[in-house]
């Protein structure tokens, strides 16, 4: 039986990253794909089959969403509920205390996931429809923290510490998209942007490239109404 290439390049993926230490701030670093494995294949045996017309990509893990659930943007109730999506979740190897790690049964929500999902759940009532033409991946599975508990985004760390990082995510990108064979690549902010743009490029792959405003509380603009103004980039761009 063939095994999903998208399970075989993620498998790869986070033995790749599995050992990779970082310099201060950082503190902490959760590799989801390690102890959520078995609802990250889930989600890529349901939906990650055959072509897609669109590739969305998020930058990394929040500390509500694929942290606990090991689903991009995995914000509980949607994957549970929306996705179809349930599995036992374990423990990171070093645990911070003040962001710690229960699966399904995390009673916060990632606003970024419940935006994100909620949009796509509102357009499409069954997951599978939107599957059909869509697929949503992050650029690198880590999460990582200070020690305070605050989350540290891969823009804020020392480049030097990201460069065996961004070998393997690039890697791992180009796989996503050599497999799917999308026609748009969009990022889900800026920064997801420009790692498909060095994606496509590597692979001089043609595709049309842009993106939506991230669905971050942390921005005033998507704070503003971000399912309006996602909707619109995407009808403007020709997806929707």
């Amino acid at each position: 039986m063939n095994r999903n290439p998208l399970i075989t390049a993620a498998d790869t993926l986070r033995k790749e990253l599995s050992g990779l230490t970082f310099p201060k701030p950082v503190t902490h670093t959760y590799n989801p794909l390690e102890y959520a494995w078995g609802s990250h294949v889930q989600y890529l045996e349901k939906y990650g089959s055959g072509r897609k017309r669109v590739l969305l990509m998020g930058m990394n893990p929040g500390p509500y969403g694929m942290a606990q659930t090991g689903v991009p943007f995995g914000e509980v109730e949607h994957v549970r509920d929306w996705l179809k999506i349930h599995d036992e979740v374990g423990k990171p190897a070093d645990e911070h205390p003040k962001r710690p790690i229960s699966g399904f049964d995390c009673t916060r929500s990632e606003v970024s996931g419940k935006r994100l999902w909620g949009l796509f759940a509102e357009t499409y009532p069954k997951a599978e429809n939107f599957f059909q033409d869509h697929f949503v991946a992050n650029y690198c599975p880590l999460i990582w923290m200070k020690d305070t508990g605050a989350n540290l985004t891969p823009d804020k760390l020392p480049a030097a510490s990201l460069v065996p990082v961004e070998e393997h995510c690039q890697a791992h990108i180009q796989t996503l998209i050599t497999e799917l064979q999308p026609e748009y690549l969009i990022g889900v902010g800026a920064y997801a942007e420009g790692k498909l743009k060095i994606a496509a490029q590597a692979l001089d792959y043609t595709a049309h490239i842009g993106r939506i405003l991230h669905p971050s509380p942390a921005s005033p603009a998507a704070n503003r109404g971000w399912a309006e103004a996602a909707t619109k980039q995407l009808k403007e761009a020709g997806i929707w």
